[in-house]
């Protein structure tokens, strides 16, 4: 590749990252769940019945459930969550689809009395 050739490939990409725009990458769309009442196992068991409901989603490249780590504390790691779920996606018309699924329109409307609070982070991965 020419120096040129590099510096446009470069330049591309840096507006894919400040644009917030992707056509490489795949699509991951990580949501972290605060129960309601955290302590209830009864909840807990639940929300994750739930949430392993939504591995059956077609466009689903891969799929993870997760909880905190016990990992040291520090000023920039919250914890506080219940759960995460970790999905990816071939690109956003998979989101999409996932998103009005049937498995996920029930997931949502069963177990939302679950939690009080929920973050989504969708993030195109430019590698």
């Amino acid at each position: 590749m020419t120096r040129m050739g590099a510096t446009l490939v470069a330049a591309a990409a840096v507006a894919d990252v400040n644009g917030q725009t992707t056509k490489r990458g795949k699509l991951i769309h990580h949501v972290f769940f605060w129960l309601a009442n955290p302590n209830a196992q009864e909840d807990r068991a639940q929300l994750l019945e739930g949430l392993r409901s939504l591995g059956k989603i077609k466009t689903l490249r891969d799929f993870r459930i997760g909880i905190p780590a016990a990992t040291e504390a520090r000023d920039v790691i919250d914890s506080s969550y219940s759960f995460s779920l970790f999905t990816v996606f071939d690109d956003i018309a998979g989101h999409d689809a996932y998103q009005v699924d049937p498995v996920h329109t029930h997931f949502v409307d069963t177990y939302k009395h679950l939690w009080k609070k929920v973050t989504v982070y969708d993030v195109n991965d430019i590698g």
